[in-house]
């Protein structure tokens, strides 16, 4: 009865840790870090990526969830790189800054396989020596978090909220965070109307949907709050519940376009997932990784198209595509720099300051 019981937990194990297809070998693998794989932004988006460059270029790929799902530790990430390894993984793809402490381990001890980390950074072995076979993907959230919250004041919201994953740890939430209240702070100045933004990092460390978010947005969309920029992952499900439980409650997503979740989503805060991680792909197989990537991380932005918002798919009235357009411009050749600089936004402090003087005013949930 024991060795049935342990044969049938191993084979749970790897069913945890594989995704898709049942061949022998995937030279091309994408591991999460929490949440589900497809989630309709961060980690599809990555996804979609790998799924698009393997089919253009006839290679293999699998993608594998870690087990305990949203509790996965990095003993869990260390086994789902482990295993693609085993199954032949000649590059890893791993979104999520929780990878970082996994990615280390693993890409010491697999110095032939390549890694690519995505909303990362440039890996070290700890002693400061840099690793070769890991690059980093970084994007400039702050970019299309601004754009976000300048067009949908510009559309006519005074009453924003925004929810964002990481629990405040979570550099890429935090700049899409401060981004979206510069946006809707200049908006704001230049239309000289009063605007109320909601924030708060309280239900988001997971990344994952749950009734307690969907609870505390409910209560901001009866309180007046009219559209709510979700940020993080399976969030977005909570927002969206909350909103469609209201008569006139809308939505910005994240990360990819989220228009079709639901109709409430007026717009995306963007960033080229599927087209950095095709670009990165497309480098290595071109054997390029030593000069252009090994150790480095490529920092994306408007000027590389890799930030923005969907405006063919928009749902604004009246912030026009030629609006949207005269305000991009101005950000992809640096005439505006949205500042990055997230230190201590997980406190009221933080908010206050950086709206002070201004029409904008924010409320800290946390």
């Amino acid at each position: 009865m024991k060795r049935i019981l342990a044969f049938v937990l191993a084979a749970l194990t790897v069913l945890a840790l594989v995704g898709c297809n049942a061949q022998d070998t995937y030279e091309i693998a994408v591991v999460t870090d929490v949440g589900q794989l497809m989630d309709g932004g961060f980690n599809q988006g990555t996804y979609e990526g790998v799924e698009a460059y393997a089919k253009a270029n006839n290679k293999t790929y699998n993608y594998y969830q870690p087990a305990n799902g949203a509790n996965a530790t990095d003993n869990d990430r260390i086994a789902a790189m482990r295993q693609a390894i085993t199954n032949g993984a000649k590059v890893i793809v791993a979104p999520g800054f929780l990878q970082a402490a996994a990615m280390t381990t693993v890409a010491l001890e697999s110095k032939d396989v390549k890694f690519v980390f995505v909303d990362g950074w440039a890996l070290d072995d700890g002693n400061g020596n840099v690793l070769p076979n890991v690059t980093a993907i970084v994007y400039k959230e702050q970019e299309s978090g601004y754009l976000a919250g300048y067009a949908v004041v510009k559309d006519g919201y005074t009453k924003l909220g925004g929810t964002f994953g990481g629990g405040g740890s979570n550099p890429a939430c935090n700049r899409f965070a401060y981004g979206f209240v510069q946006g809707a702070k200049a908006a704001a100045d230049e239309l000289g109307v009063d605007v109320e933004i909601k924030i708060s990092f309280m239900y988001g460390s997971t990344f994952s949907a749950s009734q307690e978010l969907a609870t505390q947005m409910g209560s901001w969309y009866n309180d007046g709050t009219q559209i709510i920029f979700s940020c993080g992952g399976s969030m977005v499900q909570s927002v969206i519940q909350a909103a469609n439980e209201t008569a006139d409650g809308k939505v910005i997503g994240v990360d990819t376009d989220q228009s079709t979740l639901s109709d409430r989503v007026v717009t995306s805060a963007m960033k080229g997932l599927s087209v950095s991680v095709q670009k990165v792909l497309g480098e290595y197989y071109n054997g390029e990784w030593d000069a252009k990537l090994g150790g480095q991380a490529s920092n994306l932005g408007a000027a590389d198209d890799a930030t923005g918002l969907p405006i063919k798919t928009s749902k604004f009235t009246t912030f026009s595509e030629a609006d949207y357009n005269a305000i991009y411009a101005k950000i992809k050749s640096g005439e505006i720099v949205p500042d990055a600089n997230v230190d201590g936004c997980d406190s009221a402090e933080f908010w206050t300051n950086a709206v002070a003087g201004s029409h904008v005013t924010v409320i800290f949930e946390q």
